[in-house]
């Protein structure tokens, strides 16, 4: 594994300290270069051989392995490379990370890597231990006060000891009966596959349980085991023999599991039809059984099992099932009236629905993006006129997530583009509160959490700078905020974080009143500055797409001579009305440098500030500007925002990512030569998609576990569940506007391209790594500049420990920062 050989040739070099908007200066694109180039007569594309479809084929990992080593021969004699690879690894295990923490039973738990476990230690602690740590620093050896970690699991040593290859996937403690705090159900994977196996484990014993003490199990598949409504029931979903995996691998029957009962004897709760993508069951905080069935993304249905409801059982059962192409759920089950595509959430006494399109129930019309409530039992019941709208969305914010505690609903909004969280409080908590008004009582209760110290406000200087008319909302702190219930069964006390591009995170505890208003806000962790941050600005602009929308992005770094000035987290952040187009450049004598530019444009994800030490370090530090896109496709301005880049519209997602590169350049940030463009995943595929569709725009292109070939994705692992993203292939009307997107496809023999560098593993069983082993061998085939490095772990993450992260991530701003600044020479 040639990034795992340079971090250890490093380890052993003594002394080595290594390592949505308008833009009122652009105009909409024209429409001649804009759109990808149409599929024209030209000569027929190189063959690529079946065997590199063949993840562990011996032909094709010898030549993924050559292919590497060609690559990394190219950076490993580098003294800058290697300085930065051991840089970033302290970065990852410094000893002052915040401990991210879950509580379970009165105490916390936390999984933590260092140098010294690489694969990590799953541990736990006291409240009054982890809170003794506060805030950010290290404790001293002779504190007393010091937080006390109790080791759980070394899986360093389990690997050892099982002589396998595994990766943390997750913890379940057990919170309920006898048992409670005593047993937990542990997730590994090999390698950091998608697919997992889970056994329960003994916290007292520091062990697993074996099977034939009635220890509960999955084998490695893609499904889950979590805990049923007691210690002595599990939900299991597995591979359960012929039919019961979905197309897109996934199961499609979930069982209820008794402790000492086989499988094959357990009662099957539901089977989804034959064409569903998963099935599943769960367990809710207050030990309500759900069970659920998605056809496809944008396509799921919900139910409810009471506890009395009668369940067929036994291996005769689940095949009949299993054998019938329809969904099969008891008969008890009571369906969540809800659109498919709506997202579903409960409380201790509360329904919530979020929409994704138009609904209209019991007379009322509701719009997507709204998130409505209803009293849980009275909705279940048939109950229609309870419904409340919680939260509508504006043409600037949207509601990104929400979570429960006992008594409240916290909601995570972005207001374009930046969090902040609301408190939701249902009538219940204070209808009873002396001096209400009997009509307000039926009314749901809203607090803000404000938040705005977390963020560095603008300077004088900077806030006395002359104004660029690409901003969005100058002065405005730019946060990511999330925000966790500690335990939601019977506690309001809420994990808040909050952090910036510059501004390191901060975790708090926090207490909600009886009326939903915050006391008791207190500092647990608070991490340090990871990267030389000192005249890094922050702001946030707006490109205008081919078809005149406005698309917002974020752009970090040290202003250069007469380059525009942003301010620092107190940043921007707003869609204004659109201004006049075709503006001259705000960055007249700027000076152009590399920048790196970021997207992702899929599934409704979306691209937040945050704290990125890595990036800082290695790309920031060195005088390099960074770019996020929040493009459609993505989720940042709710549901419509999303859908407008999927299916036939996919290519929105590609106008919009050249719309903010033609911006950069226009305003004198950079200039084509120097702007190198980055994705992973979906990200893979945009920055495959400006490679072959906008060359001329870019000076180099990484693209880490690509989706490249959209004739055959979904054919290959995942790729069927998300026709409704991308496309359906074999559809013709559909494959008419895939193929001018398809990386794979559209490139053009004799056409000149910037290089590109490819990164996957071979253990990655979402987005199969044919993609990338393809594209690389026609690329070379034709001639054209291409790197390609293959990991034997760490699946679609592409990373397994903290050196194999910390190489990749140097390698990744090594390469964009020659592709950036050796093109750029060449072009002068």
């Amino acid at each position: 594994m040639a990034l795992a050989r340079a971090a250890g040739r490093l380890r052993h070099q003594p002394g080595m300290c290594c390592n949505g908007p308008v833009d009122r200066t652009d105009a909409p694109p024209r429409a001649d270069d804009s759109a990808p180039p149409e599929p024209t007569e030209a000569p027929e594309l190189p063959p690529v051989p079946a065997w590199l479809d063949e993840p562990t084929g011996e032909r094709a990992l010898a030549w993924a392995a050559a292919r590497t080593d060609e690559t990394m021969s190219a950076f490993t004699d580098d003294v800058d490379y290697l300085r930065l690879t051991q840089d970033l690894q302290e970065i990852l295990d410094s000893p002052d990370r915040i401990p991210a923490v879950t509580e379970a039973a009165d105490m916390v738990y936390n999984f933590w890597t260092d140098a010294a476990h690489p694969r990590g230690v799953w541990r736990r602690t006291t409240w009054a231990s982890y809170a003794a740590g506060a805030p950010s620093r290290p404790p001293r050896p002779d504190d007393a006060s010091a937080t006390e970690w109790e080791v759980l699991l070394d899986l360093d040593a389990e690997r050892r000891r099982r002589g396998r290859d595994l990766a943390w996937v997750g913890a379940q403690v057990l919170q309920t009966g006898p048992l409670a705090g005593r047993r937990a159900l542990v997730s590994l994977s090999d390698g950091g596959t998608d697919a997992t196996f889970t056994e329960e484990f003994d916290l007292e014993e520091r062990r697993f349980l074996d099977a034939t003490e009635g220890g509960f199990r999955k084998p490695l598949s893609k499904g889950t085991l979590t805990w049923g409504a007691d210690g002595d029931t599990c939900l299991l979903s597995d591979d359960f023999g012929a039919g019961s995996l979905s197309p897109a691998g996934l199961p499609r029957q979930a069982r209820r599991l008794r402790r000492g009962q086989a499988p094959r004897d357990a009662e099957v709760l539901i089977t989804g039809a034959s064409d569903a993508i998963v099935t599943r069951a769960s367990c809710d905080a207050w030990g309500r059984t759900w069970l659920m069935s998605m056809g496809g993304l944008g396509d799921t249905r919900v139910w409810w099992l009471p506890d009395d409801a009668t369940v067929p059982a036994g291996q005769k059962a689940a095949r009949r099932a299993l054998a019938a192409d329809g969904e099969n759920v008891p008969a008890d089950a009571i369906r969540i009236e809800a659109p498919p595509s709506a997202s579903i959430g409960v409380g201790a006494q509360w329904l919530t629905i979020q929409l994704r399109e138009p609904w209209e129930v019991a007379g009322r019309r509701y719009e997507p993006g709204m998130l409505l409530g209803a009293p849980l039992s009275q909705w279940l019941h048939g109950e229609r006129d309870g419904l409340e709208v919680l939260f509508a969305p504006t043409s600037s914010s949207f509601l990104s997530a929400a979570t429960w505690t006992r008594h409240h609903l916290v909601l995570t909004v972005l207001d374009d583009v930046a969090g902040r969280l609301e408190v939701c409080t249902p009538p219940s908590r204070w209808e009873s509160e002396a001096g209400e008004h009997a009509a307000d009582r039926r009314q749901w209760r809203h607090h803000w959490i404000d938040l705005t110290g977390a963020a560095h406000r603008p300077s004088e200087a900077e806030a006395a700078a002359a104004p660029d008319p690409t901003e969005l909302r100058p002065g405005r702190p730019l946060l990511e905020v999330t925000a966790q219930a500690v335990r939601q069964r019977d506690t309001d006390y809420l994990f808040i974080s909050a952090s910036g591009w510059t501004t390191p995170p901060t975790l708090t505890l926090a207490r909600l009143t009886e009326v939903g208003e915050v006391t008791g806000m207190s500092v647990l962790r608070q991490a340090p500055a990871r990267f030389d941050a000192r005249g890094v600005r922050v702001s946030q602009h707006v490109a205008v797409s081919a078809d005149g929308t406005r698309v917002p992005y974020f752009q970090i770094g040290r202003p250069r001579a007469g380059a525009d000035a942003g301010t620092g987290d107190g940043g921007t952040t707003s869609v204004p009305a659109a201004s006049t187009p075709g503006a001259e450049s705000q960055t007249r004598g700027a000076s152009p440098g590399p920048t790196l530019l970021y997207g992702y444009g899929a599934f409704g994800t979306s691209q937040t500030p945050c704290y990125q030490p890595l990036t800082g370090k290695a790309w920031l530090e060195r005088g390099g500007t960074y770019v996020v896109a929040c493009t459609r496709g993505g989720g940042e301005y709710g549901p419509g925002w999303h859908l407008a880049g999927t299916a036939r519209e996919r290519h929105r997602v590609v106008e919009d990512f050249a719309a903010v590169a033609r911006s950069l350049i226009h305003r004198g940030v950079t200039s084509a030569g120097q702007l190198v463009v980055h994705g992973a995943s979906a990200g893979g595929l945009l920055a495959g998609e400006m490679l072959t569709c906008h060359p001329e725009l870019i000076g180099g292109a990484i693209a880490e576990a690509p989706l490249l070939d959209l004739e055959r994705y979904t054919r290959l692992l995942t790729g069927a569940m998300w026709r409704s993203e991308f496309g359906n292939p074999d559809d013709p009307d559909d494959w008419e506007t895939m193929r001018p997107l398809s990386p794979f496809h559209a490139l053009v023999p004799g056409r000149e391209y910037p290089p590109l560098l490819l990164l996957t593993s071979t253990a990655d069983d979402r987005v199969h790594p044919a993609h990338a082993r393809a594209m690389a061998y026609r690329m070379r085939a034709l001639g054209l500049a291409v790197g390609y490095v293959e990991q034997t772990e760490g699946g679609h993450a592409g990373t397994a420990i903290s050196a194999q992260r910390a190489a990749t991530t140097a390698l990744i701003h090594a390469f964009a920062w020659r592709a950036a600044t050796r093109r750029h020479r060449r072009d002068r």
